[in-house]
C-alpha cells in the first residue's frame, strides 16, 4: 500500500475526474474550516450516466493507485450527485444542473481553492495521457 498525504490523494483525484471529461474541477482545502476532512474535490459531469461512471473512475484508479477504498459512498437515486469520502478527502461528483443549484464553493467560500494547474502539475505521473 502506498502512503500518499491527503493534498496528493485530492490532486490525484482531480486528475483521474479531469482525464475521464469531468469539467469545473475545484479543488478546496477545508482543512482550517471544518473537521469534516482535509480537502473537498468538486466536479461537474453533463449526465447521470457520466456522474456514475466518473464516481466508479476514481474508485476504481485510487484502489490501484494507492490500494484505498472509500470509507462512505453516498449518492442520490438519480445519479445526480454522488459522494466519496475518504476521510481526508471528500469527493462531490454532481450533474451540472445540481452543481448550479448546491453551489457548494460558495458555502465554503472561506477554503482555499488549490489552483487547477498546481494540482495538474502534482499529479501529472497519474495521467492516463503522459505525454513524451
Amino acid at each position: 500500500m502506498t502512503l500518499i498525504d491527503s493534498k496528493m490523494l485530492a490532486c490525484v483525484i482531480a486528475r483521474v475526474l479531469d482525464d475521464k471529461l469531468a469539467f469545473n474541477i475545484t479543488i478546496l482545502n477545508i482543512s482550517n474550516v471544518s473537521s469534516l476532512g482535509d480537502y473537498f474535490v468538486i466536479a461537474s459531469a453533463d449526465s447521470p450516466t457520466q456522474v456514475r461512471s466518473l464516481m466508479l473512475s476514481v474508485k476504481e484508479m485510487i484502489k490501484k493507485y494507492f490500494d484505498r477504498l472509500p470509507d462512505k459512498t453516498e449518492n442520490d437515486l438519480k445519479n445526480r450527485w454522488n459522494l466519496l469520502d475518504y476521510g481526508d478527502v471528500i469527493v462531490h461528483i454532481l450533474h451540472k444542473d445540481e452543481r448550479e443549484t448546491y453551489a457548494i464553493e460558495k458555502f465554503w467560500n472561506h477554503a482555499f481553492s488549490i489552483p487547477e494547474n498546481v494540482w495538474m502539475d502534482a499529479s501529472k505521473e497519474f495521467s492516463e495521457y503522459k505525454s513524451n
